[in-house]
C-alpha cells in the first residue's frame, strides 16, 4: 500500500477541462500510427504534454488578508504603474500592475489573488499578439474580474496570448472568493495582470518565477518597502 500511496501522491491531478483534449490527442496519435508508426509515438509524446499542460496540483496558500497571492504559474514579466483597462471601472488613475506570463509548459489554472467578492466580470474581444508584450494588456482578448476586498477594489485580468485562444472563467458576479481558490483557466499560453490600489508594496522582482496560490506578489500595510533581489 505504501508504494500505491507514493505513486498516487506523485501523480498530479488533471483538470477536467483537459479531458477531451487529451482524448483528441490520443485518438489522433493512433490514426497517425496507421500512416507511419513514428508519427504515433510523436503523437503520444504530445498527448503526454497535453496532460501535463492541464495539470491541477494542490497548493498551500498563505492565510493573510494583507497578502496578494500570484494568480498564475509563470514568470513575473512586469511591475509598473499603468492605467487599468477601462472595462474594469477602476478609474483613470494609474495603479500598480504586476504581470505573470505563462508559457506552454506552465500550469494554466488561475487562482484568486485575494479574498473578497467579485463585483464585476468584463470580457473584451481583441487580438492575439505575444502576451509578453506590454501592449497585450490593452490589445489582446481578455477577461477581467474586479474583486472587492478590505483594501479596496483589485483587478485581475486573464489575457489571451499568441497561442492561447480560449479564456475560461467559471465564477460569476457577486460570488465570493478565497485567496488561492481556482476561478479560471487559459489555453494555451497567456498572461495574468493584477491591478492593485495604493498602500501596497511589491514582494516579487522582475523575472522571478511565481507559483499560483503560493507566491506572495505584494503586501498591504508594510513599511519594508519594495523587495530587493539578486540573481544567484
Amino acid at each position: 500500500m505504501s508504494l500505491v500511496n507514493t505513486v498516487r501522491n506523485t501523480l498530479v491531478p488533471v483538470h477536467k477541462e483537459g479531458y477531451r483534449f487529451i482524448a483528441i490527442f490520443f485518438v489522433v496519435s493512433l490514426l497517425l500510427g496507421l500512416l507511419w508508426e513514428p508519427l504515433m509515438w510523436i503523437g503520444f509524446l504530445l498527448t503526454a504534454w497535453c496532460a501535463y499542460f492541464f495539470r491541477d496540483p494542490e497548493r498551500m496558500t498563505p492565510i493573510d488578508d494583507d497578502l496578494v497571492i500570484s494568480p498564475a504559474d509563470g514568470r513575473v514579466s512586469s511591475i509598473t504603474m499603468v492605467t487599468p483597462p477601462e472595462e474594469l471601472g477602476l478609474g483613470a488613475e494609474p495603479m500598480l500592475r504586476i504581470s505573470v506570463f505563462m508559457n506552454v509548459f506552465n500550469c494554466h489554472v488561475n487562482r484568486a489573488p485575494v479574498t473578497g467578492t467579485i463585483s464585476r466580470i468584463a470580457y473584451r474581444a481583441g487580438k492575439f499578439v505575444n502576451a509578453e508584450l506590454d501592449k497585450a494588456s490593452h490589445e489582446n482578448e481578455r477577461n477581467g474580474l474586479v474583486i472587492q476586498t478590505k483594501h479596496g477594489a483589485i483587478g485581475v485580468v486573464q489575457i489571451a496570448g499568441l497561442v492561447a485562444r480560449r479564456i475560461i472563467c467559471w465564477k460569476y458576479e457577486n460570488a465570493s472568493l478565497d485567496a488561492g481558490e481556482r476561478f479560471g483557466l487559459i489555453r494555451f499560453g497567456s498572461r495574468l495582470d493584477v491591478f492593485l490600489p495604493e498602500g501596497v508594496e511589491p514582494r516579487v522582482s522582475l523575472g522571478q518565477t511565481a507559483i499560483a496560490g503560493e507566491t506572495v506578489l505584494a503586501e498591504f500595510g508594510s513599511a519594508k518597502g519594495p523587495v530587493i533581489s539578486r540573481r544567484a
